[in-house]
């Protein structure tokens, strides 16, 4: 085989596993047709089912959370358990002992694990790959013993945690609670997540991949890498809270034994299924987290884990860029039939 041959052909490889630079949404034609589809399918469908889709949205948010994290700036967190317990335990606290409206609640969950984010940032600077990572499993093992002890009982509620009030609609409007909360929660959905796309699209957001594509080179450019890489973790950890406080208010309730690094995980599992830094692969992650692991135990109770990690390694051998990956074989195959 001649070096040109070969040049041919490792490009051609790279073309297939590479994630491509490209725009990080949906075509408009694609986006419509997703909305449309979460505007409609809970007018059809049970209260259980619309639980699980206000569910589906607020760990899509927390996975973009992450996404922003370490797909936009490079920085590897399995800490984001802890941030999304801040955010649930401040809109709970907030909502049952201070009376305050659930809607007012979340921007402050959103400024409290923003301040929380950049603070263990400034420290975390010095660590970057699998130490940062450490560091913030690290976080995310002791926040649930934190939350237990007894200093914060008054306002946590210690290990039995706290009862939450799930709101009625407002104005009158003829639907039930559910039905109320996940169209209010695809309303937060879909604000986050296009000034997320905007922050990525933006010279922060330029700054964010430079670091993360090299960080020497960023630096010598002007980027002030530690300014940056602290507003990433803060710009994370505030989404993750706003998620949080919506999960809480979903749930009903919140216990530091609902946020250990169980979560943390599944996160970041989603966020790998969904292709890391493609912002809407995002929710497809999310669905992955929580619809998989009814299914592997729908296949086998006893082996459920088991068959959960069978129907992970397949879905990381197949597609191993994630969602992503099937999203530009799709695209290039439509592009194929409309030549056709």
């Amino acid at each position: 085989m001649s070096a040109a041959e070969e040049v041919e052909v490792v490009t051609e490889g790279q073309a297939v596993e590479a994630v491509p630079k490209r725009a990080m949404t949906l075509g408009y034609g694609t986006s419509l047709v997703v909305l449309a589809a979460l505007i409609l399918i809970p007018l059809f469908v049970k209260n259980f089912i619309i639980f699980q889709m206000t569910m589906l949205l607020i760990y899509g948010l927390a996975v973009l959370a992450l996404n922003i994290l370490t797909g936009g700036s490079g920085q590897f967190s399995l800490g984001q358990s802890a941030f999304y317990a801040v955010g649930a335990y401040t809109s709970a606290i907030l909502m049952e002992h201070a009376g305050m409206n659930y809607a007012l609640t979340l921007p402050i969950a959103g400024i409290v694990c923003f301040g929380f984010g950049f603070l263990f940032g400034q420290p975390a600077l010095r660590l970057s790959g699998v130490y940062l990572a450490l560091a913030t499993f690290a976080l995310a093992t002791a926040m649930p013993q934190i939350l237990k002890l007894g200093y914060f009982e008054h306002w946590t509620g210690g290990v039995q945690g706290l009862v939450v009030t799930k709101p009625d609609a407002p104005f009158g409007l003829p639907m039930g609670q559910d039905m109320w909360l996940y169209y209010f929660t695809l309303v937060v959905t879909i604000a986050i997540y296009i000034a997320s796309v905007n922050l990525l699209r933006s010279r922060s957001g330029r700054a964010f991949m430079a670091i993360r594509d090299n960080e020497i080179a960023a630096s010598a450019m002007g980027v002030d890498v530690a300014l940056y890489k602290t507003l990433a973790f803060g710009v994370s950890a505030g989404i993750t809270g706003v998620a949080g406080g919506l999960g809480a208010i979903a749930v009903q309730f919140v216990a530091p034994d609902g946020y250990t690094i169980q979560l943390a995980i599944s996160l970041f599992l989603g966020m790998v299924v969904g292709g890391v830094g493609w912002l809407p692969g995002s929710i497809v992650g999310s669905a992955f987290i929580i619809f998989v692991p009814n299914i592997a135990e729908g296949i086998s109770k006893g082996l459920s884990g088991a068959v959960f990690g069978v129907l992970l390694f397949l879905v990381i051998f197949l597609v191993p860029h994630g969602a992503r990956q099937v999203a530009i074989v799709a695209q290039q195959l439509a592009a194929k039939f409309k030549k056709n």
